[in-house]
């Protein structure tokens, strides 16, 4: 006996079963044959084809009209049968695609790790959020032996694998960097040149970075196209913006960054962010800059840390909490 007739004798015996008793022992026994066929990958038109003998063989006498409409329920069931089929296929595809994105995201938050440094007039927090697995921001930071601070914030211009990739030769490019280039033009000019040997032509990469020094508390600081950050002034209580210009990385091998100054007062605090926080949106369309200061200025006498995550909580809360973009933070306070 071949596989098909096993799983015809089987079924017409459910079938009869049920026709005579209708118990629930014949209900279950459905249940597992089901989970069979499922198992042996037996279509919905043979399922259809199965039932039309059985009952055929049990009930000699049905009327025609009956059995003609089973013939309709298999052709149906054919083309039913072929969209389940390419369903599941695609399923299967998409469970993998789904595996490797996580191991990719795993990679990337391992690769793309940074610590906040400890400095003696500096408290410094971050926090930065993927709106999906994948993140296209990151942020970076440097102790030099000279005791100066730097710090980076990026966002790449494209999301998913493509971008954490891209964040990957970013971080390695800042790691390999020698000690002596610390000034803020010259790391995005030598990163400049990088992404523009290596980076496809159609991803584009915005950059700011600053450097700070604990001995004279100065913050220098240079932009390829990047969100600007906010200045906060302690004894006034105003915010300024940390207007910088510079062209995006990977257009112009050839291109210069500016360098500009701000002094920082006991108190002052420096935010660096991305665009994710910017631009929050919300039901009524985007956060107005006044708003977002709102927002910082509502926490900027706690720890740098809560200001970014005090923060972060309410811009989540104002999006019900669903990020539309990636959403990266950095605080920087000065203590002393």
């Amino acid at each position: 006996m071949n596989f098909r007739d096993t799983m015809l004798a089987e079924y017409k015996e459910i079938l009869k079963t049920y026709i005579n008793d209708q118990t629930e022992q014949a209900l279950y026994m459905s249940q597992k044959f089901s989970r069979k066929s499922i198992e042996f990958k037996i279509s919905p038109e043979e399922m259809i084809s199965l039932h039309k003998t059985s009952i055929m063989e049990l009930e000699p006498e049905l009327p025609e009209s009956l059995l003609l409409s089973l013939d309709i329920l298999l052709e149906v069931m054919m083309s039913y049968g072929l969209a389940y089929r390419e369903h599941q296929s695609l399923r299967t595809i998409q469970r993998e695609l789904i595996n490797e994105i996580e191991v990719a995201a795993s990679m990337q938050q391992t690769l793309l790790g940074t610590q906040i440094p400890r400095v003696d007039s500096m408290d410094i927090g971050a926090i930065s959020v993927p709106a999906k697995q994948m993140s296209g921001d990151y942020y970076h930071f440097v102790s030099h032996e000279n005791g100066s601070i730097s710090v980076a914030i990026a966002d790449i211009i494209g999301k998913g694998i493509p971008a954490a990739l891209c964040m990957s030769m970013i971080k390695y490019s800042m790691d390999s960097m020698p000690d002596d280039s610390q000034a803020p033009g010259d790391v995005l000019e030598r990163l400049n040149r990088v992404v523009e040997q290596n980076v496809d032509p159609t991803m584009f990469i915005t950059m700011f970075s600053g450097l700070y020094n604990p001995e004279t508390h100065v913050f220098s600081y240079s932009s390829a196209g990047h969100e600007p950050g906010f200045f906060y002034h302690a004894e006034t209580g105003v915010f300024d913006e940390l207007q910088a210009k510079g062209l995006l990385l990977g257009v112009d091998k050839k291109a210069k960054y500016n360098e500009y100054e701000r002094k920082v007062e006991v108190g002052d605090v420096i935010l660096l962010m991305s665009d994710g926080v910017t631009e929050c949106r919300t039901e009524e369309g985007f956060l107005e800059v006044d708003t977002l200061i709102g927002y910082i200025e509502k926490y900027i006498h706690l720890g740098a840390q809560d200001i970014a995550d005090k923060v972060y909580k309410e811009l989540e809360y104002l999006q019900d909490f669903q990020l539309r973009d990636d959403f990266t933070l950095i605080i920087l306070k000065r203590t002393a």
